[in-house]
């Protein structure tokens, strides 16, 4: 029976800095407390999808051969995630995150990629295909390179896998026919823009212009992403506006990678949309009153806690 979650992505080690503001360029902003946290767009969606979900969960990825690769490695095993298929790179460090956090919560991220940007097509195509006949969904983003992420987009269409594209950072050149083959994308404002060649978009004929254009691409479902706003969902001939859960904003880093983690995790359980949206909305919503992307994410318990309290 397909209950896998597959993740394809990165892994970091983040270094985080925790400041009364961020500085403008050029500017030092000192006072500020320092902490380190496993991180990575794979990994804290792999996390996400481990905590918030019942099924095992699969990360695809690389490390480098370092102290860093080894305690992310020692952290995904805690978290009881299959790590078969990180890869350890010789010759080059693992990924590294340096992050600035305010009081507001608002962040400014810089990313060293490392063995991120080694993890190659041959990579995924070593992963037996067990591994993707048994999976339900196929969750990847744009931290490891784009010819990676397209190999694993098509092993998982060819098992009938769902696949949700989490595309961040958007890349500078991306193949026109690799929108086609996802079926589910997940941007934010910023990468919707840049995905529908759009110079920004507000929450007006913009945004219902650039969804539409993602549609027309051969997207089959556009979730829209708008932080504290909520999200908005959208298919062929029917779209819905998800609102936000109210929270207090402690530290935004990795709640993006919550509420995909957790939609992959709710969808590969066979949840229906507006459920699957909500479950993924509470996993965010937890996230945000939190330091840190991976200490962050919530338990599938905390969810349900959450969604009961909401009403």
């Amino acid at each position: 029976m397909k209950k896998r979650v597959i993740v394809l992505g990165s892994i970091n080690t983040d270094l985080v800095v925790k400041v009364r503001r961020l500085p403008h360029p050029g500017e030092t902003v000192i006072g500020g407390t320092f902490y380190q946290n496993q991180g990575g767009k794979g990994a804290n969606q792999a996390v996400a999808a481990a905590r918030a979900g019942k099924n095992p969960v699969t990360l695809i990825a690389a490390v480098g051969n370092d102290v860093f690769g080894r305690e992310s490695l020692a952290a995904l095993q805690r978290e009881k995630i299959d790590s078969t298929y990180v890869e350890v790179k010789e010759d080059i460090s693992s990924g590294v995150a340096l992050i600035m956090v305010d009081e507001r919560g608002e962040n400014a991220i810089a990313v060293a990629s490392g063995a991120n940007s080694a993890l190659s097509p041959a990579d995924v195509r070593k992963v037996p295909d067990s591994v993707f006949e048994t999976a339900a969904v196929l969750l990847t983003c744009f931290e490891v390179p784009v010819e990676t992420v397209e190999i694993g987009i098509q092993r998982a269409r060819k098992c009938g896998v769902t696949t949700i594209l989490n595309p961040a950072p958007v890349p500078e050149e991306l193949p026109a026919e690799l929108l086609s083959e996802v079926d589910i994308v997940t941007p934010n404002e910023h990468e919707i823009a840049r995905l529908a060649g759009l110079p920004q978009i507000d929450e007006g004929a913009s945004m219902h212009a650039a969804v539409e254009r993602l549609l027309a691409y051969g997207v089959r479902k556009v979730v829209l992403t708008l932080g504290s706003r909520g999200c908005f969902f959208a298919e062929a001939n029917s779209a819905k506006y998800i609102p936000a859960f109210p929270a207090k904003a402690v530290d935004t880093t990795g709640a993006g990678d919550a509420f995909n983690g957790a939609l992959a995790a709710a969808l590969a359980e066979g949840r229906e949309w507006t459920e699957s949206l909500r479950w993924a909305s509470a996993a965010a919503a937890i996230s945000v009153t939190r330091a840190g992307a991976q200490p962050s994410m919530p338990s599938r318990q905390e969810i349900e806690e959450f969604l009961k309290r909401q009403g």
